[in-house]
């Protein structure tokens, strides 16, 4: 009997006991521990948190690359002397680079208000000579009066990839414009016939004009390209349209005289367009073509060091190198630095903390200045 019980006690808790562990197994299947749930909801979480980080960063960068990137009408591209909106066929083809006539005599100029920069630099007896970058010049008929090429005027020329447009030369400047940077049309060779003609209301040499057509005839019997170098990208770094120069370090700058003594040429600023308005001889400066005043948006004071070629009046101004000078826009002007690394190389305009200035869009006015001059130029709030 002892044993019949003890037989039927022993069956009745191996059945417990098995009935306990499927029960405890269903349960740990069924049922998460309170640490796995939590894992579980904080991956869920870093998850859900990372793509929509990702999905907002990419929302942002779209927007500000949308924001940063000026849209322009098609078949219109910003000019590289300008930084303003421009016809493709006009903005990337090769400009030309006029050696404008500056004395009393040849004044007004034809062609001048059409350039997108303009270089004043002194030649010998205190003469100034202006090198002009056109960009668009096709319907042009009369450019100039031309005059001769100076060493240094080779070596600024080259930084625009014009076709350069004079008429003769100083002998010192001979091998640089045959040099492989100098695409040049030169009045005093057999292409001077092709390219420039005599006017009869004028005296010479102040009487040799350059026309559209002449000039791409010249460029075509001399087998020039319109097309820019391979990999050039412009000479100067613009402001957009939309965030104008920060100017605020600087000082007021309302009316500046770059100090040259022959013409005596001045700039006024009128705030109602933001342009300065240009001065010399005594009176307004004005294009013959339009019979407008010249203005520009931006003046660059580039202050160089020079010499005389042997004992002759020649000057040879050392614009390869560094120097200091001046940035004038919107009625202030700021210090700067300048550097041309060879004579090919673009110059570079910095700040004072080394940071390379952004011109603001429009037409550029540079006044290389002797530096023993430096005491000359004044410049007034």
């Amino acid at each position: 009997m002892k044993k019949n019980n003890t037989i039927v006690l022993f069956v009745f808790m191996l059945l417990f006991c098995m009935i306990f562990a499927v029960s405890c197994g269903k349960s740990k299947q069924t049922e998460p521990s309170t640490e796995a749930q939590t894992q579980t909801v904080e991956e869920t979480t870093e998850a859900t948190t990372e793509q929509t980080t990702e999905e907002t960063t990419e929302e942002t960068t779209e927007e500000e690359t949308t924001e940063a990137v000026e849209t322009l009408p098609e078949g219109m591209c910003l000019s590289y002397l300008t930084g303003e909106p421009v016809a493709e066929e006009i903005g990337r083809r090769r400009p030309i680079a006029v050696m404008f006539n500056n004395v009393r005599a040849a004044n007004p100029q034809s062609g001048i208000n059409s350039a997108g920069v303009v270089i004043e630099a002194p030649a010998e007896g205190g003469v100034v000579r202006l090198m002009g970058m056109i960009e668009d010049f096709d319907n042009l008929e009369r450019i100039g009066s031309v005059r001769s090429a100076r060493t240094y005027f080779v070596f600024m020329q080259a930084e625009f990839n014009p076709v350069f447009v004079h008429y003769g030369q100083c002998n010192y400047a001979l091998e640089y414009l045959d040099s492989d940077y100098c695409d040049n049309l030169n009045g005093v060779k057999n292409i001077g016939e092709t390219v420039f003609f005599r006017s009869t209301d004028r005296k010479a040499p102040h009487n040799a004009y350059a026309t559209a057509a002449g000039i791409f005839a010249g460029a075509q019997k001399m087998g020039y390209d319109w097309n820019y170098k391979q990999g050039y990208e412009g000479h100067f770094v613009f402001a957009d349209k939309n965030h104008s120069t920060d100017m605020s370090a600087g000082t007021g700058a309302t009316k500046i005289y770059p100090g040259f003594p022959n013409n005596k040429p001045w700039f006024e600023y009128n705030k109602d367009d933001g342009l300065y308005y240009r001065y010399q001889f005594d009176d307004k400066h004005i294009d013959d073509l339009d019979n407008k005043q010249v203005s520009c948006k931006n003046i660059i004071l580039e202050y160089c060091d020079y010499e005389h070629y042997y004992d002759t009046d020649y000057l040879y101004m050392h614009v390869i190198g560094t120097g200091v000078g001046k940035y004038i826009t919107d009625g202030r002007v700021i210090d700067i630095t300048w550097s041309k690394d060879s004579a090919a190389g673009i110059t570079h305009y910095y700040d004072m903390n080394g940071e390379e200035i952004k011109l603001n869009p429009g037409k550029t006015w540079i006044c290389v200045i002797q530096t023993e001059r430096i005491n000359k130029v004044e410049i007034y709030e």
